[in-house]
């Protein structure tokens, strides 16, 4: 599976980003998709989950904040961040749980 991350940018703390993910491959209906972040000097954390069935789970972090969703018909995964925080700087990265593959990332920077 191969993934392609966009969507990140420069935003004000309190705005919203939505993050867009392509995946390639047939199996993409079936297989959990999750985003992850890194911020500078930091490990990379999970920040939300999506399974085939479309349940979901969030870091704490984030939760009430940001939205997964998935399009199975256009194979795409999206996070939708709302008030954001300077603490949500990171690059972003689309994930799949099958195969482990990662998209390239795409960075997010919010400004205080």
């Amino acid at each position: 599976v191969q993934l392609q991350a966009s969507g990140g940018g420069l935003v004000q703390a309190g705005g919203s980003l939505r993050l867009s993910c392509a995946a390639s491959g047939s199996i993409f209906s079936i297989i959990t998709m999750r985003w992850f972040r890194q911020a500078p000097g930091k490990h990379r954390e999970l920040v939300a989950a999506i399974t085939s069935d479309r349940s979901t789970n969030y870091a704490d972090s984030v939760k009430g904040r940001f939205t997964i969703s998935r399009d199975n018909i256009k194979n795409m995964v999206y996070l939708q961040m709302n008030s954001l925080k300077p603490e949500d700087t990171a690059v972003y990265y689309c994930n799949e749980a099958k195969y482990n593959s990662w998209g390239q990332g795409t960075q997010v920077t919010v400004s205080s």
